[in-house]
């Protein structure tokens, strides 16, 4: 389960500068902004939320050991994993379809994941999502 985690984490990060390289040389300056600054911006006011929130994880609430290594305290709702691979999956989906839904599938499975390992309620993983399939149909309101 760590190693799902990880994989699909490290995967979808990772490849996110490669796809930024491939929009500076293939797409331009403006396209480049909005692909950086869309993500960025809307990730910070997730993490700024999360944390005046500071929801209780399923561990703190069930007294449980999470099947994923996790002691933080708080800080659940919404899922900043699941917020993250969809907000990027909305920025390869609006460029390459066929991208964007193989990491929309990547988000699934880590969504599942997170939820089975007992580090995030279903809410945190469906509330990451929508904020980050919401914050990346900024594309299509800019026209970028």
């Amino acid at each position: 389960m760590n190693a799902a985690d990880k994989l699909v984490t490290v995967s979808v990060f990772f490849s996110y500068p490669f796809f930024l390289f491939y929009i500076a040389f293939c797409k331009g300056g403006r396209e480049l902004f909005w692909n950086i600054a869309i993500p960025g911006v809307s990730f910070c006011v997730v993490s700024l939320f999360r944390k005046l929130y500071s929801a209780p994880r399923p561990y703190e609430v069930w007294g449980i050991a999470p099947l994923l290594y996790k002691d933080t305290k708080g800080k659940s709702f919404p899922s900043r994993h699941a917020f993250s691979v969809f907000v990027i999956g909305m920025v390869y989906f609006y460029d390459k379809t066929a991208l964007g839904a193989v990491v929309f599938f990547a988000g699934a499975v880590l969504s599942f994941v997170r939820v089975i390992g007992g580090v995030h309620f279903v809410k945190d993983v469906l509330a990451g999502a929508a904020f980050g399939v919401f914050a990346g149909m900024w594309f299509w309101v800019l026209g970028v």
